[in-house]
């Protein structure tokens, strides 16, 4: 279940805001080798203030919200679970000079590339978590 986000102070001229949760420490924080995607939304409009928590698109936000598929090969968030030591979450909000055109559940990559000359204004939220053993 998606954890409630708060969104404050995105620039009046923005059209839309995207959001990209990923782990940078997989598999291993000891030695990372890859950026792990944890969730990827896209189209928010610029006035969300609160991502509920457990919200997708039509329930919690707006059924113009479009997902991204996370590294799990499918649309939707996906919680922690690192194999090994602890993890660091980066919750990123993307606050956008326009809104997107339908993408068709785009990797990370895919909607960093769409999102490039379209970013007003960006800001992070970063959490740890590690498995009790």
């Amino acid at each position: 279940v998606s954890p409630e986000l708060v969104i404050r102070g995105v620039p009046a001229d923005a059209k839309s805001l995207a959001l990209i949760v990923d782990d940078p420490d997989a598999p291993d924080p000891a030695a990372p080798r890859m950026i792990w995607t944890h969730w990827v939304l896209y189209n928010l409009p610029p006035d969300t203030t609160t991502i509920p928590e457990g919200a997708r698109p039509g329930h919690g936000l707006p059924a113009s919200v479009r997902e991204g598929r996370n590294d799990w090969g499918e649309p939707g968030y996906r919680g922690p679970c690192p194999p090994i030591g602890r993890h660091r979450y980066f919750f990123r909000v993307y606050a956008l000079d326009t809104m997107l055109s339908d993408l068709s559940l785009p990797t990370r990559a895919k909607l960093l590339q769409a999102i490039k000359g379209h970013v007003l204004d960006q800001a992070e939220l970063v959490g740890l978590y590690e498995k009790q053993r």
